[in-house]
């Protein structure tokens, strides 16, 4: 099967935001922008996630899905406040294709097999969120990393796919944002123990890093984030006068065109040509027109 690059947009309110370890979220701009850019680049998947929802029990991405699914078409994942059927009927009927869960199934894991077998599992995409242990083993965390569970990742994983989840996105909450690379153990540990694809997020910050997790820890695909969106927000037009009181926006109003020195950021076109050249054959997706 060709290896997918995904885009992962966090989202707060009516903005794209980034951060390091899910907190500390940044300002960048409106999603629409840059969903419709990497789409024209040839992404193979979008990846929006509410960044608030656990805080307020409730996705709140209806109206941004629509205006997506109106004018993208490749395949859209939603995550965020994800809790009941209805929440995943409302996603899909927005025109969303899959829904990312987390803290539903540590809640009552039971729900990924009644949601997988009502919507089918190919809509149904699991998240593990992983904390790496003192004792080099990985725990499971919710609400952006910040809520203990106990539940043990490797095992977990295991399970998410048996209960019917088509996909499990692993997280690495040690490494998203940083720059310092997947963790290439934890995205392998999983995929050796799941039949099902595997796609690897956090802590990407150059082709090495993509290489690697997909080479050694045998991810199907990656969700980038930083590497695409400090690239794009030096090219994408902002009206400042849009963003007051909007949250942290020292970076946008101060420091986009420099860019973000953790990352090596990237176009989609150059990173599939540099992943090809490394032996890795990424899908081929047409630009829009």
């Amino acid at each position: 099967m060709p290896f997918r690059l995904i885009a992962r947009l966090d989202i707060k309110g009516p903005n794209l935001v980034k951060g390091i370890h899910l907190e500390g979220l940044r300002v960048l701009g409106r999603p629409a922008a840059f969903a419709r850019k990497y789409y024209e680049d040839g992404v193979d998947e979008l990846f929006y996630q509410d960044a608030v929802a656990s805080l307020y029990g409730r996705n709140s991405l209806l109206e941004i899905v629509k205006e997506t699914a109106r004018e993208i078409f490749i395949p859209l994942c939603v995550g965020g406040g994800i809790r009941t059927r209805q929440d995943v009927y409302n996603v899909l009927r927005a025109g969303a294709d899959k829904v990312a869960i987390n803290t539903a199934a540590i809640e009552r894991p039971e729900f990924i097999k009644e949601v997988a077998e009502e919507f089918g599992s190919s809509t149904i995409v699991a998240v593990v969120e992983a904390i790496r242990q003192p004792d080099g083993g990985y725990l499971c965390f919710t609400n952006c990393g910040r809520e203990y569970t106990g539940v043990e990742s490797i095992a977990w994983a295991k399970r998410l796919g048996e209960l019917g989840a088509g996909e499990i996105v692993v997280t690495s909450v040690d490494r998203e944002g940083t720059g310092r690379g997947f963790d290439v153990e934890l995205t392998r540990r999983i995929s050796e123990v799941v039949p099902i694809p595997v796609i690897a997020h956090g802590g990407c910050g150059s082709v090495k890093h993509a290489l690697d997790v997909v080479q050694t820890g045998r991810a199907d695909a990656i969700a980038l984030a930083s590497m695409l969106h400090y690239d794009a927000v030096k090219k994408i037009p902002v009206d400042l006068r849009e963003f007051e009181d909007e949250g942290n926006t020292e970076f946008l109003r101060h420091h986009r065109q420099d860019g973000f020195k953790l990352v090596a950021s990237t176009t989609m076109q150059d990173l599939k040509a540099k992943l090809a050249a490394g032996g890795v054959q990424p899908r081929v997706t047409e630009a829009a027109a």
